[in-house]
């Protein structure tokens, strides 16, 4: 069941009344869809925060706006004020509960791997996965037993749990997570620290040779 959200129209799109609307503790919005003209809205800031935060980032919200039917959405993205940490702005996206859409979901490693215990080190290169579904079938999160996993051994997307209800958009060969020696770690690191060191410029003491 989604989760209800209240809104206002906004009808002065000044910049004096946007500043206003944020004084007051709300987020001027955008709401629009494929069939839909977009209207410029405004909620709650804290109403917002608390739905994306008890619900998760791809959370189905019962928008209703002020004097009209409720609609289905999906809050696309959202701006903030880095030195506030506030959100300034927000755009949602008018769903049909019946269509497919391809969203990002996060994925989860769940228990502590044999060969980390052993010495070895736990990495993750994937932390979001590309997922089509319907609106309602999204999962919040994708997880991922890595207990079993010994020093060497790897999780790529084929090895991710099967579901009936969604599909994962990625390639299959991809690593999702892995346990790799310590040794490889350190050769890791500096490897990058080499990449970063400023190249030596060859010919340079010919040049100054011949300035002289």
């Amino acid at each position: 069941m989604a989760v209800t959200l209240k809104a206002a129209k906004r009808e002065d799109l000044t910049k004096s009344a946007t500043k206003q609307i944020r004084t007051n503790g709300d987020v001027p919005s955008v709401v629009y869809g494929k069939e839909e003209d977009s209207k410029a809205i405004f909620v709650n800031s804290t109403e917002l925060v608390k739905t994306v935060r008890d619900e998760g980032r791809n959370a189905i919200i019962s928008l209703d706006i002020e004097g009209e039917k409720p609609v289905d959405v999906m809050l696309h993205e959202y701006q903030t004020e880095p030195l506030k940490d506030e959100v300034i702005h927000a755009d949602f996206y008018i769903v049909n509960m019946k269509q497919e859409m391809d969203v990002t979901v996060s994925l989860n490693l769940d228990g502590e791997p044999v060969g980390v215990k052993d010495g070895g080190v736990l990495q993750q290169p994937m932390y979001e996965l590309q997922v089509r579904a319907k609106p309602a079938d999204i999962p919040e999160v994708i997880s991922v037993d890595v207990n079993k996993l010994e020093i060497g051994d790897t999780i790529t997307v084929a090895d991710l749990p099967k579901a009936d209800l969604y599909e994962i958009n990625e390639d299959e060969d991809t690593t999702v997570a892995t346990v790799v020696p310590p040794d490889t770690v350190e050769d890791l690191e500096g490897e990058e620290s080499d990449e970063g060191a400023e190249p030596e410029l060859v010919g340079a003491e010919e040049d100054e040779g011949k300035s002289e």
